[in-house]
C-alpha cells in the first residue's frame, strides 16, 4: 500500500526549520498541498524559513504557501485557515508542531517563561484544532496530530513547563479523538527523539548519531496522518526506532467504607502496585465502572443484571 495526499490539503505549524520543515518537505513530495506556518518577524516580515521551505516544495513541483501566524494568537491562526481555505477550500491535515524552550531548573524559573511555553504548545495547538475543527467535521475527514515529548511522558531535568505543556496535548489528544471518531477525524501525538546538544554529549558515536534524522520521526508523521491512520495513538519515533507509548491503570484493590484509611492503603501498596493485570483504559468512564464494579461485586451486586 503506497501512502500518498494527492487532493489534500496540509497545515504544519513550525515549518520553517527542523522537523517542522521536514514534516512539511515530506507531506508535499506525497502529493499533498501545503501550508508552511513559521513565526513571522516583529515587523510582519516572513520567516525566511518558511519562505524557502515554500520554494523548495514549488521547486519540486509541489503547491505551497506560507504564513506568519504566532499559534498562540486566535485571530492569526483565523487568518492563516481563512486564507488556506481561500486556496485550496480544505483542511484535512493539521500538524501541531510549533513549539519553543525556556529550559531552567523550575525553583530558577520565571514564571512568565512557564506561561509562555503553556501558551505556544497547548494554547498553540488548541487555537489551531479549534480553527480547523469545524471544517474537517463538515467534510468527514480529518487527520489531527499534537506533537508530545518524552518530557511530558516521563519528565526531564529543567523542563517542568516544557513537560507540563507536552502532557496538556496528550490530554486534549485523548478527548479529541472521542468527539472527532463519528466525523471520521482521528487524532494522534507524535513523540519525536531528534539529535540535539544532550544527546551529542551522551552519544560519543557519530554513526549513531548520524541515525537520528528530522526523516525517521517524519515517516512516523506521515503513519499518523494518513487516510489509515490509528486513532488516539502515542507513537514514539527517532533514529529508526517507533514504539507506541501507553498508559495503563494497575487493577488495583477495593477497601470497604471501615478499611478506608491512609495507613492500609499504603499496607497494601504492593498490591496496588502490581502491574500484572494492568490495562489501558480510553476513556474515563472505563475507570469509574471499574471502580463502583469493584464496590459492587464486595456487596454480592450484579451491576450486570437488568
Amino acid at each position: 500500500m503506497s501512502v500518498r495526499y494527492d487532493g489534500q490539503v496540509a497545515i504544519v505549524t513550525g515549518a520553517g526549520a527542523g522537523l517542522g520543515r521536514s514534516h512539511a518537505l515530506m507531506l508535499a513530495a506525497r502529493g499533498a498541498k501545503v501550508v508552511v506556518n513559521d513565526l513571522a518577524g516583529p515587523d510582519g516580515a516572513m520567516s525566511e524559513g518558511a519562505l524557502a521551505t515554500v520554494l523548495e516544495i514549488e521547486a519540486a513541483g509541489g503547491e505551497a504557501m506560507a504564513h506568519g501566524a504566532n499559534v498562540a494568537n486566535i485571530e492569526q491562526v483565523q487568518d492563516l485557515v481563512a486564507q488556506t481555505m481561500a486556496k485550496w477550500g480544505r483542511v484535512d491535515i493539521l500538524v501541531n508542531n510549533a513549539g519553543i524552550l525556556r529550559d531552567k531548573s523550575f525553583g530558577n524559573m520565571d514564571i512568565a517563561d512557564f506561561k509562555l511555553v503553556l501558551d505556544v504548545h497547548v494554547m498553540g495547538s488548541v487555537n489551531c484544532t479549534k480553527a480547523v475543527w469545524d471544517i474537517m467535521k463538515a467534510q468527514q475527514y480529518g487527520r489531527i496530530v499534537m506533537t508530545t515529548s518524552s518530557s511530558g511522558l516521563y519528565g526531564n531535568f529543567g523542563q517542568a513547563n516544557y513537560g507540563a505543556a507536552k502532557m496538556a496535548v496528550v490530554g486534549f489528544m485523548n478527548t479529541l479523538c472521542i468527539e472527532g471518531a463519528k466525523y471520521n477525524i482521528n487524532v494522534n501525538c507524535l513523540s519525536p527523539t531528534a539529535r540535539t546538544a544532550m544527546t551529542e554529549e551522551l552519544i560519543d558515536d557519530k554513526r549513531v548519531l548520524e541515525l537520528m534524522t528530522v526523516e525517521s520521526v517524519t515517516n512516523g508523521l506521515l503513519a499518523l496522518v494518513c487516510e489509515n491512520s490509528p486513532n488516539r495513538t502515542i507513537l514514539g519515533c527517532g533514529a529508526g526506532g517507533y514504539a507506541r507509548a501507553v498508559i495503563k491503570e494497575t487493577d488495583g484493590i477495593y477497601l470497604t467504607p471501615e478499611e478506608q484509611t491512609p495507613e492500609n492503603i499504603l499496607a497494601m501498596w504492593n498490591n496496588i502496585d502490581d502491574e500484572n493485570n494492568a490495562q489501558e483504559i480510553t476513556a474515563g468512564w472505563m475507570q469509574t465502572n471499574k471502580y463502583v464494579g469493584k464496590a459492587a461485586a464486595s456487596l454480592g451486586v450484579d451491576l450486570t443484571a437488568k
